[in-house]
Order: C-alpha cells, then sequence, then structure tokens
C-alpha cells in the first residue's frame, strides 16, 4: 500500500476509537479480588492493547476485560494515576495513544508528521502531568527524549540520548545518581543502526554503539554515560532491583557468529558506577540464544523473559545463574507485591520464580493470543 493510503488506513482505524469492555469485566470488578495488567497483544493480524484480568489462585482464568484495538503493533505500555493506560507503537512508530478502560471517553491520539518515529517506550512523571518518549530522527538516525504534555500528548521539550536507537527509559532511584534531588533518567541506547527508507532493518552492525546514560529530566543534560565491552549487545529493557539500588538491563545479541550470538549473555546490573554482564553456565547460555525480551526483579532474584528458549532465565539479585521457569513463547513480566507475573502463549504464571508457580490458563479471548514485551500491574 502506498505510504500515504496506508496512513490514511490507520488514521481512520484510529478515530474508530474502537474499544469493549469484556461481557465478564463488570463482575470480575464486582469480586473485588481481580489482578489486572496492563497488556499489548496481536491476534489474527490484529493489534490490540487492553487490560486482562484474572484471580489470584491456580487454574484461574487469564481473561480480557477491556481492549482497544490500535493500528500497528504496540510495545511499551504506562499507568497514569487516573487509570489511563498510555501505549506506543514499536519502532519505528507513528503513534501514541492515551486511553482509559471502560470510562465511555474516546481515545486520545498522537501521530507523527515523518520527521520523528517513536521507538516503543513512554514513561510518566509521578503526578502523570508529564510524559517522556524515546523517539528517532528519521534524517540523523539520532535518538531524543521528548517530553509531552499528558493532556494534550504535545511536545514540550527535547533531549539528545547521545545515542541512536534509544529504546526503554526510566527513572533513576538512587537519589538522582549523585545530583542532589534532582530527577534524572536512565535511557537505554540499543546502538542498532537502521534507516527510515527499511524501518526495523539492521545495517552495518559493525557500527553497533549500544549504551546506558543517565540524563537530568529538567534540562536533558548528560549525567553519564556506559557501554559495555562487547559492542554486539544490545541494551534494551529496564527494572530495577527491589530496593533500587542495581539496574537489571535485558540484552539482545546482534552477532555476525551465529556461535557467539545464541551464546550470548541476556543481563546486564548496574550499580551506579560500573555496567557488567552476567552470564549463565556455559552448557546452558546457548539455549537461552542471546535474546531477552523483557526483565523484572523481585526479592528471588532476577528473572529475564526468553521467548526463543520458552522460559524465563532467573538469577541471584547478585548475578548468579538459577534456572530456567518453563513457560512457552514468555515474553511480558511484571512485578506485583513482590512476586513475578509473566505471561506466555498460552498460559501465563503468578509468582513465576516460586518453587511452584501459580499457572492461569489463558481465557477463550485469548487463545491464540500473542503477548507483546510487556504488561504493567493495572
Amino acid at each position: 500500500m502506498p505510504r500515504g493510503g496506508r496512513r490514511d488506513a490507520l488514521l481512520a482505524l484510529a478515530g474508530l476509537g474502537a474499544w469493549v469492555l469484556a461481557p465478564g469485566a463488570a463482575q470480575a470488578k464486582a469480586q473485588g479480588r481481580a489482578i489486572r495488567l496492563a497488556a499489548a497483544w496481536e491476534h489474527q493480524g490484529s493489534f490490540h492493547i487492553g487490560v486482562l484480568s484474572t484471580q489470584e489462585g491456580a487454574g484461574q482464568a487469564l481473561q480480557v476485560h477491556a481492549s482497544l484495538e490500535v493500528p500497528t503493533r504496540a510495545h511499551g505500555l504506562c499507568m497514569l494515576p487516573d487509570g489511563s493506560v498510555l501505549a506506543t507503537a514499536r519502532r519505528p512508530g507513528d503513534w501514541l495513544v492515551r486511553w482509559r478502560p471502560g470510562a465511555g471517553s474516546e481515545p486520545h491520539w498522537f501521530w507523527q508528521d515523518g520527521e520523528r518515529s517513536f521507538n516503543g517506550h513512554v514513561l510518566a512523571s509521578a503526578d502523570g502531568q508529564r510524559l517522556y518518549t524515546t523517539e528517532t530522527d528519521a534524517e540523523t538516525g539520532a535518538s531524543w527524549i521528548v517530553a509531552r504534555d499528558a493532556g494534550t500528548l504535545a511536545p514540550a521539550a527535547e533531549w539528545p540520548t547521545h545515542g541512536i536507537d534509544a529504546h526503554e527509559l526510566i527513572w533513576d532511584t538512587r537519589g538522582g545518581g549523585g545530583q542532589g534531588n534532582a530527577p534524572t533518567l536512565i535511557v537505554a541506547n540499543g546502538g542498532v543502526p537502521t534507516a527510515p527508507e527499511t524501518g526495523r532493518v539492521k545495517r552495518d552492525l559493525g557500527t553497533m554503539d549500544s549504551s546506558l546514560v543517565r540524563l537530568d529530566a529538567r534540562t536533558g543534560r548528560l549525567l553519564g554515560q556506559w557501554r559495555l565491552q562487547d559492542k554486539r549487545l544490545s541494551l534494551r529493557h529496564l527494572a530495577w532491583s527491589p530496593d533500587g539500588q542495581v539496574l537489571g538491563i535485558a540484552l539482545q545479541a546482534e552477532h555476525d557468529d551465529a556461535a557467539a550470538k545464541v551464546a550470548a549473555p541476556v543481563l546486564a546490573l548496574f550499580d551506579g558506577i560500573a555496567l557488567r554482564v552476567v552470564s549463565a553456565p556455559p552448557h546452558i547460555a546457548p539455549s537461552l540464544n542471546g535474546y531477552g525480551g523483557s526483565t523484572a526483579a523481585t526479592p528471588a532474584g532476577w528473572a529475564v523473559s526468553c521467548p526463543r528458549a520458552h522460559g524465563i532465565a532467573t538469577f541471584s539479585l547478585q548475578g548468579e545463574w538459577q534456572g530456567l521457569v518453563p513457560l512457552p513463547e514468555v515474553c511480558p513480566l511484571a512485578v506485583r507485591s513482590g512476586a513475578l507475573w509473566a505471561g506466555g502463549l498460552a498460559a501465563s504464571l503468578q509468582d513465576a520464580l516460586a518453587p511452584d508457580p501459580l499457572n492461569h490458563p489463558h481465557g477463550s479471548q485469548l487463545q491464540g493470543v500473542r503477548l507483546d514485551n510487556h504488561w504493567v500491574t493495572a
């Protein structure tokens, strides 16, 4: 489809505001014990964001509570204090949406004009008044943080990330990284070169430059930048340890050599000073396929979803290998009350790092659904 025709079609779809509240949603709400997770998924070529719900306890089905069809594949999500869900298209994306499930109001969309593309992640300030998105300049390939008004979604300020392929961003919980009480952001520059005319096709991987940066969230000033020794490891997704002192980063390998790629580590740790990889044992590492989908941490340790390995790679909080928790096509991870929730293809796990995780089969509306990399507690 020509670019203009495709965009017109996407705009028409977005204008429909086609959201639904699932038939069982009112009953789940009335019970008052529902666990809710905002998620993104694909089903038979259509893409959705929404809220999934279940009850605590093994065997309780995971159901669609509310959903909104979106024009293209969504990626990262964020919850605002008023219950709104924020989602943006995966890279190179052209839409951002704010939607309040069940409120009866139309979703609020923001569309890029072609000069920038969204990189799949959005973050909100603590009060929900300001949003931050990672974006790429279509002409230069440089990445930016764009600060936006949460009400209008319009840009208010922008700062360079000092890299390319910026992906997830997260608030620095370490007291501003030595900057007093100033709010600071940490951003993962994935470092994978692409071009506007070829979309997600990776180019010139020998020039990869992945890094972790710390930015002043008021001015965008660069406060620090760190790189791994292995330049073919792309820093992608971020999560803090339970005490907020160590940052975990899910890695995705981009090596030319197939053996090196599948054996590459899937987790790096950052203590505010140094960035280091942690590895699975040599006989285990190749089974992880060098691909970390998402990461999270509980008091039991670190978790990295490895969808190509059909399991969750687990490490102690110090980085020692603990084992692989099997779950077919697992990708999204979220922590609720200290327990890890992990989403798979036909079922999801509650307290996935426990000796005996609780299984939640997917309900009828989730049959054949492929969950995207992320979900968040709602």
